[in-house]
């Protein structure tokens, strides 16, 4: 898996002993020209690049206000620098939030502050050279984006908005990273994250429906590129193909099926995810956006519902309308748009889903909160519904739940570790060290209260654990979808 030594496992985590340095080592792979160019960003690094990634910066902070403040306002008061993830597994100071920022801060002070300009080495400010494009390579790339530290920060400073800068900048002058600007490029290609090609999506889908009828005795469908329907459906990628994901897929439309819910995939934007973000490209966010109102319009539904996929929640509750909108040709009865958990959730209160929980009786459970749910959105109209409903819904479907410790949980949830455009082999070493903090709350309630398997509601969290568990001595199994739950539970009817 990776070569270090494996940490003790706590509830909660204990601040290490600093060591500087320790990860300067980790980059992810560059981008290549061919991956580069459909998104818009130069191949290489363009001639004078040091200055123009200057004068980006510069058009940043003019163009967001939030990035200046955050710039301007942090007094070093220490708040966030045990709260990441990151730091807490590798001990690396420049994974503190506060560390981070100043890699940013630094030259932004020296080039846009007086004292930066004349006294730069009395203020720590830095000129923009080689040296500090390859540091921001690697430490803006080992952050998730999760806003954990925004969360303990007096002054709400958020380093995913600097992160996003940060990456904005490196794309502008042609230092772009291969994972997530490959994958927003195979968005624009084939409609999903990971290139599947139309027929493999209708081949699963098809396949999807016989395994189900051979199992219940039901036919229940997974129909693609439906004109008519009621619902669109946006699921990530992995839903289609991968281990527990599918099992969640599978439930989505067991729901529909048993509430009479017409619903479709579309071809043409068959991704609820939306990596635009992690590269903190508001453009290509809203390319990938578009996509999703044109997939809409095309196919005459009436609501816009997103499964179990943690970021595509984020962009859509965040930004899906001033990205793609108006969606004023959707019915106004519901809101644009819906998560999957809303609509289980609103069914299971009116009656129309009933469940049998004994179907889970195998399980001990516990919830996992996404970081991109959890802090970046809300879902329902139950103040913190984001928390609330997940587990309304857990507790519908098994007989036996706990939560892990308050501290690592709900608003102060630990990141899974490999968020944000982390979620790549070449940085297994830091999803490693930074999943320590929710192995450990983990492994407290396995051995307290005998759990299990633990339940997420986020794609990415789902591919991290299952891969890095077993380094913790946890069965890659144990990591499934709420969904999965629903689909184990749900009672249903046979319909024409």
């Amino acid at each position: 898996m990776v070569d270090f030594e494996k940490p003790e496992l706590r509830e909660t985590p204990v601040v290490p002993s600093i060591k500087p340095g320790v990860m300067s080592h980790l980059a992810s792979h560059v981008a290549k020209p061919k991956i580069q160019e459909p998104l818009g960003y130069p191949g290489e690094l363009v001639d004078n690049w040091e200055q123009a990634a200057v004068d980006k910066l510069g058009e940043l902070k003019g163009k967001y206000r939030s990035l200046q403040v955050f710039l301007d306002s942090c007094v070093f008061c220490g708040a966030c620098t045990d709260k990441c993830h990151y730091f807490l597994g590798s001990a690396d100071p420049k994974n503190m939030p506060v560390a981070r920022q100043e890699l940013l801060r630094s030259v932004y002070r020296r080039y846009y502050t007086l004292p930066g300009k004349w006294f730069p080495k009395l203020v720590g400010a830095r000129d923009m050279n080689r040296e500090v494009l390859d540091e921001w390579y690697s430490y803006f790339y080992q952050c998730s984006e999760c806003r954990r530290c925004a969360v303990f920060c007096p002054l709400g400073i958020d380093t995913a908005e600097i992160a996003m800068a940060a990456r904005e900048i490196m794309d502008s002058v042609g230092r772009g990273q291969k994972y997530s600007n490959e994958v927003i490029g195979k968005v624009f290609k084939f409609g999903n994250n990971l290139g599947l090609a139309v027929r493999a999506v209708a081949d699963t889908l098809a396949s999807l429906e016989e395994d189900v009828e051979e199992e219940t005795g039901v036919k229940v469908r997974f129909p693609l590129d439906e004109e008519g329907a009621e619902v669109l459906l946006m699921a990530p990628s992995a839903d289609f193909f991968a281990e527990p994901h599918v099992d969640g897929l599978i439930g989505y439309g067991k729901v529909f099926h048993q509430a009479g819910i017409s619903w479709t995939f579309s071809s043409h934007a068959a991704e609820g995810g939306n990596f635009g973000l992690f590269i903190g490209s508001y453009d290509n966010m809203r390319r990938v956006a578009v996509r999703v109102r044109e997939a809409a319009l095309d196919l005459g539904v009436k609501r816009i519902v997103f499964g179990e996929c943690g970021h595509a929640w984020r962009v859509a509750y965040s930004f899906l309308n001033t990205l793609a909108g108006p969606f004023d040709f959707l019915d106004p009865r519901y809101p644009v748009p819906q998560h999957i958990c809303e609509v289980t959730y609103d069914l299971m209160k009116r009656g129309v889903l009933k469940f049998d929980k004994s179907q889970n009786d195998h399980m001990v459970l516990t919830f996992h909160d996404s970081c991109n749910v959890a802090r970046a959105s809300g879902m329902g109209d139950l103040a913190d519904g984001q928390f609330t409903i997940p587990r309304e819904i857990i507790k519908a479907t098994c007989n036996h739940f706990v939560e892990m410790s308050p501290s690592t949980i709900r608003g102060a949830t630990f990141c899974c570790g490999a968020g944000g455009g982390t979620l790549t082999d070449e940085l297994m070493e830091i999803r490693t060290r930074g999943a320590v903090p929710r192995m450990g709350a983990l492994q407290h309630v396995t051995d307290k209260h005998g759990v299990t398997h633990m339940v997420s509601i986020c794609a990415i969290c789902k591919s991290q654990f299952s891969k890095i568990m077993p380094y913790f001595d946890f069965d890659a199994e144990m990591s499934m979808g709420v969904h999965q739950l629903v689909s184990n539970a749900i009672i249903l009817d046979k319909r024409d």
